[in-house]
């Protein structure tokens, strides 16, 4: 076993005490980290500002083509998922139709890697349908350019169905320039940028319907995925991402928050064991995804806080990421950081002088433009990164002063290596990184596994980062 000491770097985020093992790596000996002790200061895990291509990339994000979308949605009256399908000016039919010649017109630059379709099904009567009705996404997948990476999935969304005050009034005007033209616009502008550059895994930019009506799109392409064994490796929804003054009078232009849930639906029996035993409640994949938005999203780039909420909603709500989560993927949901609940799902009136109702008057283009960035930059990272480890496993057995930790190798050939990231218990994101080398194991040396978390990631040659893989107890 070799030990070396350790070595401590600066990144723009904060001090981080990094360990480099490559040369015991290529001797082949298990690797060990001495005395180690708590960062200076919490600091990103990652603490790179983005590169020049995707500062680039983000540049081109326009909120005068968000403005576009949102008024033309807004024109179309109302997109209740039970109005017309056929109208060609009036109705979610008409909306569907303009998104979809819209997201062809964004496809037509990428010489073939992204394509666009329908993907629709007739929902039977349930308690917001009164009558079958037909349900349609708009879906724009661009295939990833690695082989390895190809079928790993990154899935964004916005809902395109507006509501008025009662969830089944179709003739009502329901603008939805909040809820939720402001995210379709944005998945938009993203597919739009995004589809001129290449990445190693797939991203599918998709406008759902139905959302009002019981989270029914979303449901669909979640279930179907499921069915065919699809890997989505993570999964974004953004719903009211419109409006930077909330109804608290607070005007916050510059944070978003991320809603990511610590249990997941149905963890397995082990797996609940785990956390009672050991305290992982909080780590779920879920909450590495929302971590990981924070980390590489947080920069002068973007010019955005990501205020990451422990839940997987807001109380009473839900989105379009629920279903995901439902089968089991990792999913997150964006949203406003103060809403204003006059200009959600409301009737446009006047109340006492107050303007009630979704329109585009209370939305702000440039923050959505924003949003739209912390996104793109997120999934471009988790698209260009390795995967996330499989098979992490840590070592429980015995009374040791190290930490084992194994996983399973990587296929990526651009793969570089691991890192073994660190935190104390009551730290909410990780604090501190441990370079390991292109290896399957680690033992960090007089490490007591009972005071830290640890998780471990893959890195390739041109410095990605995956999303952080929690260790379970061998089974």
């Amino acid at each position: 076993m070799t030990d070396q000491s350790p070595r401590r770097s600066s990144s723009d985020r904060g001090l981080t005490r990094r360990q480099a093992l490559a040369s015991a790596a290529a001797l082949g000996t298990v690797p060990a980290v001495v005395g180690a002790a708590a960062p200076a200061a919490a600091a990103s895990a990652t603490g790179r500002a983005p590169g020049h291509d995707i500062r680039a990339m983000l540049a081109e994000i326009s909120a005068r083509n968000i403005r576009r979308t949102i008024l033309k949605l807004v024109s179309f009256g109302t997109r209740n998922t039970l109005s017309s399908q056929d109208d060609p000016t009036r109705g979610i039919g008409a909306a569907r139709d303009w998104l979809f010649e819209e997201f062809k017109k964004a496809a037509a630059p990428s010489g073939g890697r992204m394509t666009v379709e329908l993907q629709s099904y007739v929902q039977d009567v349930a308690p917001r349908v009164p009558v079958p009705t037909p349900i349609t996404n708009v879906v724009a997948t661009l295939r990833g350019s690695l082989p390895e990476s190809a079928d790993r999935t990154y899935v964004v969304s916005g809902h395109y169905d507006s509501m008025p005050t009662v969830v089944t009034d179709f003739t009502s005007d329901a603008p939805g320039a909040n809820d939720d033209a402001s995210g379709v616009a944005a998945v938009l502008e993203m597919a739009r940028v995004m589809a001129t550059r290449e990445f190693d895994a797939t991203i599918v930019f998709m406008a759902v319907a139905g959302e009002e009506q019981g989270l029914l799109g979303a449901n669909f392409f979640a279930t179907q995925a499921k069915a065919r064994n699809a890997n989505i490796a993570g999964m974004f929804t953004n719903d009211i991402i419109g409006s930077s003054l909330g109804q608290n009078g607070i005007r916050d232009p510059f944070s978003v928050r991320i809603f990511a849930e610590g249990l997941p639906t149905t963890p397995a029996a082990v797996e609940a064991d785990w956390r009672r035993f050991g305290g992982h409640e909080t780590e779920s994949a879920s909450r590495q995804l929302g971590r990981y938005v924070k980390e590489v999203a947080e920069n002068s780039a973007t010019r955005m806080k990501v205020n990451l909420i422990y839940r997987r909603d807001r109380f009473g709500r839900g989105g379009d990421h629920i279903p995901f989560l439902a089968q089991g993927y990792p999913a997150a949901r964006f949203t406003e950081a103060n809403e204003d609940w006059r200009h959600q799902h409301q009737d446009v009136r006047v109340v006492d002088g107050v303007q009630w109702g979704d329109l585009p008057e209370f939305v702000d283009y440039d923050y959505i433009a924003r949003v739209a960035r912390v996104n793109a930059i997120a999934l471009a990272s988790l698209a260009r990164a390795p995967a996330t480890p499989v098979g992490a496993v840590m070592d429980v057995t015995g009374f040791k002063t190290d930490t084992t930790i194994r996983w399973t190798a990587n296929t990526e050939s651009d793969l570089a290596g691991y890192e073994i990231v660190k935190r104390a218990t009551t730290e909410p994101e990780w604090t501190e990184t441990i370079e390991v080398g292109n290896v399957t194991s680690v033992s960090l040396a007089n490490l007591f596994k009972d005071n830290f978390l640890f998780g471990v990631r893959a890195v390739d040659k041109a410095g990605n980062r995956s999303p952080v893989a929690f260790p379970r107890p061998p089974t």
